[in-house]
This record gives structure tokens, sequence and C-alpha cells, in this order.
């Protein structure tokens, strides 16, 4: 596909908060979600070439976010504990119920990095599980079973 800088940051900005809020659920520190995203678009840009409809453009850049996620989630192996955790929920949950946004921050936080993923692109990115198994080259089947074991657990720590 080509792109000129304007188009590239139209798109862009149609789904950044989308990619900043999965990156912020899945790494749970604001920097690094800031990092993460604008490591992700700068490859985006200089890869746009690689893309072949513009339709595609927030999957595609969900999968490069995605991968970056996992990158720095294996750099840090020991992962934030609860009480220095950062928030990644939106501000409207937090004002709403602080106490519910605690509790499902904790929730999620039991999930394997794999869980919060699929969690994580379902919730935030808005995808189904079709799309999820293409952006985690993953079997749909298993994604939609991942995802439901996910909820499980989430549900479990919240009762």
């Amino acid at each position: 596909m080509k792109c000129d800088g304007d188009t590239f940051a139209k798109m862009y900005q149609s789904v950044y908060q989308d990619l900043y809020r999965f990156a912020l659920c899945i790494l749970r520190d604001r920097q690094e979600a800031e990092d993460a995203v604008g490591e992700a678009v700068l490859a985006g840009y200089e890869n746009i070439g690689k893309l072949r409809k513009e339709e595609a453009f927030k999957s595609w850049m969900f999968t490069i976010l995605a991968n970056q996620c996992k990158k720095r989630f294996r750099e840090r192996e020991n992962l934030v504990s609860l009480d220095q955790e950062k928030t990644f929920f939106s501000a409207e949950t937090q004002e709403t119920d602080p106490g519910l946004a605690l509790d499902v921050r904790k929730a999620f936080a039991v999930l394997p990095e794999e869980e919060q993923m699929i969690v994580g692109l379902s919730v935030f990115g808005g995808y189904t599980s079709r799309e999820i198994s293409r952006i985690l080259r993953m079997n749909e089947h298993t994604v939609r079973s991942r995802k439901r074991r996910a909820l499980e657990k989430m549900e479990c720590v919240l009762e």
C-alpha cells in the first residue's frame, strides 16, 4: 500500500487510544506502554509498504504492538507487584468504582501472559476470536477456549 505521512498519521490517530490501552493493560506501566506504542508506530511507518489494504491497518498495528509487548514482557521476567502497579484502566472506571478497578487489575494480573494478551485484545482492541487468532498466530478455537478459561479465572478471583 502506498501511504504518505499524513495518511499514516490519520490512520494512526484512529487507533492510538486502543493501542495505548492495550499496551498499558499488558505492560502495567505508563512509560513502558508509551514506549511500546512508539516503537510499534515507528515499525508500522517504516513497513507501511507491506500493508496490502488500508482496512487492515488496525489489525496490522495491533499485531506489531502485541509482538512488541511480548518482547518487553519477556525482557522483564519479574512482574511488578500489585502494590506497585500503575493504573492501566481508564480514569472513568476508577472514578465510578475505584475498588472494582483494583479488583479487576488484581484478577487480570493473575493471568499468564498469553491469556492477558487474548483478554486485552478482546476487551481493549474489540477483536473477535478469529482476528485474535490471526494476530497471535494461534488456532481460533484455542483462542476461544483460552479466553473463556481466562475470564473464568478472573471471575473466581473477583468472587
